[in-house]
Order: structure tokens, then sequence, then C-alpha cells
């Protein structure tokens, strides 16, 4: 009945190497999955290529478009050799996302160890290109364009630190509500069982509201699961415009 047990990370097959723990957990079998999911609906829905498409084809091409509009909408079409990047980001926190939501699975996207290497990838691999492609000019990103040079003292710094905080920010905002959500399906769940099995008919009368609840709260999480990988992939493209553009 513990809301946060489902959280816990339990070792598969313990591997200690040099002092080390690196054993193959719950966590990290649960990210084959969902990276085997996304590569079977890829390549077994693509495999065909037909012209009236099947319902995998349909659903990847759905998925393909969905991230290359995003892309183009929002890091322009300089960004286009930068897709596969966003695609796969995209993809794995989706999947990640859904798959937690079959009973008895883990959501590897509700740990910040996980999100946060996620955004920490995202924020090197944007720093990076934005050094390849302007040099040391890069660093003029933290002094607005246009802003008095009396107010660099000032301005720098909050331009700095707003800058080192995009991989907290990203990393926080998908673990935190993944957590949360799941948190209050456990909770409403342990209310549906209790009320339900323990007080006879009257209680199978009131356990059917907080049933009702959860299920709400079911479609609200699927939501929120495809929103959150939205605004994960979304954030990214912006970070690369302002890599590409400097502004």
């Amino acid at each position: 009945m513990d809301p946060l047990h489902q959280f816990q990370i339990n070792p598969i097959l313990q591997i200690v190497i040099a002092g080390y723990d690196v054993s193959f957990t719950n966590s990290a079998f649960f990210m084959v999955v969902a990276v085997a999911l996304i590569y079977a609906l890829l390549v077994f829905g693509m495999s065909g290529r037909a012209l009236v498409p099947g319902r995998l084809q349909s659903l990847a091409e759905i998925f393909y478009e969905f991230v290359a509009n995003m892309v183009r909408d929002n890091a322009g079409h300089d960004a286009r050799p930068y897709f596969p990047f966003v695609f796969a980001i995209f993809m794995f926190v989706l999947f990640g996302n859904l798959v937690g939501m079959i009973p008895f699975t883990f959501t590897f996207t509700s740990h910040i160890i996980v999100t946060f290497t996620l955004a920490a990838t995202v924020f090197v691999f944007v720093t990076v290109l934005a050094l390849m492609k302007h040099g040391l000019h890069f660093f003029s990103f933290f002094m607005p364009h246009g802003a008095p040079l009396a107010l660099a003292p000032i301005l720098i710094p909050i331009e700095v630190i707003s800058y080192l905080m995009r991989p907290v920010s990203l990393s926080i905002r998908l673990f935190a509500n993944m957590m949360a959500g799941h948190t209050m399906l456990k909770v409403f769940a342990g209310f549906t069982v209790m009320m339900i099995s323990g007080l006879g008919a009257v209680g199978f009368l009131a356990g059917l509201v907080p049933l009702a609840i959860n299920i709400a709260l079911t479609g609200f999480e699927f939501l929120v699961a495809f929103l959150q990988a939205y605004v994960f992939s979304i954030l990214p493209c912006l970070y690369i415009r302002d890599a590409l553009e400097l502004h």
C-alpha cells in the first residue's frame, strides 16, 4: 500500500566490478523494453512502406511528422540535421512514460538521475554545437544585444545562471510530474481497495467514487505522459535555435 514503493530500484542481475555496483536493475530493464518497443515500431512499421499505410506504419509516420514539424517550427530549417537527436529524445521519454502506465512495470522517467542525465546530454550537446558554430563569439550570448554596457556586471551573471539552470529545470519538470501523478494514482487505488473490501455493500458503493477518480486520473496521466515528452523535446529545439542563432 506504500505509494512510494513503486519507485524503488531493485537489482535483477547483481554485477560488481572493481568494488562498484553496476547491477542490471528494473529501471535499466524497462529502458531496454522502451528502446525495443521504439525499434519494433519504427523498423516493422516502416518495413512494408505501403502506399496505403497500415496501423503501425501510420503510427510511425505520425510520430515522425510530429517531431519533424516541431523541429522545423521551433528550431528553424537550419536545425534539420539535428532532427534525429530530438526524435530520439521524444520517443525515449514518451515510451518510458507510457510503459510506466502498465501495471507491474517501472517508470524510469520518475527518477531524477534518469531525467537529469537526459537533460545534461541535451545541455552538453547544445553547448558544444554553439561553440563549434560560433567559437568564442558564443559567449556574447550572455550579454543581451542592445543592453547598456554598464549593466554587464548584473546581466552577465544572471544570464549565466539562467543558462546553467536549463538541465535542472528540464529534468525536475519531467521527474516531478511523473512521480506526483503515479503517487496520486497509487493513493486513490489504495482508497478504492480499502473501502470496497472493508465496509461491505456500503463500502462497495462508496468505493465507486475513488474508483471513478482513479479512472479519470489514469486518462489524465496518459495525457501528461505525452505532454511531458512534448515539453522535454520542444525545449531542446529552442535551445538548438539559440545555439545556431545566438539569441
